[in-house]
């Protein structure tokens, strides 16, 4: 998979240097050209996963950044509004994630967000606990993670 990812970049800077256009839409253009070439010539069962991974990690990024907005939002309303909206608290989250790579990655993305913040993990590597400004129902607030950044994470790296 890392050699599919390597050759998609070495073709989308080929694109670049032909065209002569260095301005960013150009480079995604020249991604997004020379992925499709590769999926046509390389139909192959070994090409698979990397031609699945590529547009999740896509939709990641966009889940991500419109989750990094909207926590944003909340936090600026809360911040400029008299009113006292939080409702803090520290939530155990269980873990379906296994290696230190997707923990570490998971309690990262969760950090990254404004309002909520990773402490620490169990030892056992079970549960992560988790300070967040917002949390009016604990059940609600570990679904969101589960079936947000934890699921979309673990799709990307199993």
């Amino acid at each position: 998979m890392k050699n599919r990812f390597l050759s998609n970049i070495l073709l989308t800077f080929i694109w670049v240097a032909i065209t002569g256009d260095f301005q960013f839409a150009n480079y995604v253009f020249g991604f997004v050209l020379s992925f499709v070439i590769m999926y046509l010539v390389t139909r192959g069962k070994e090409s698979a996963k990397y031609f699945k991974i590529i547009p999740k990690l896509i939709a990641f990024v966009f889940f991500f950044f419109y989750e990094l907005i909207k926590a944003n939002l909340q936090v600026a309303f809360d911040v400029i509004t008299p009113k006292f909206y939080m409702k803090p608290g520290i939530v155990s989250v269980p873990l379906d994630a296994e290696t230190n790579l997707e923990i570490t990655l998971l309690a990262n993305l969760i950090t990254l967000t404004p309002g909520t913040l990773s402490l620490d993990v169990s030892h056992d590597k079970k549960v992560l606990y988790i300070h967040a400004m917002y949390i009016s129902d604990k059940e609600e607030f570990i679904k969101s993670i589960k079936n947000g950044f934890e699921k979309r994470l673990l799709e990307i790296l199993r």
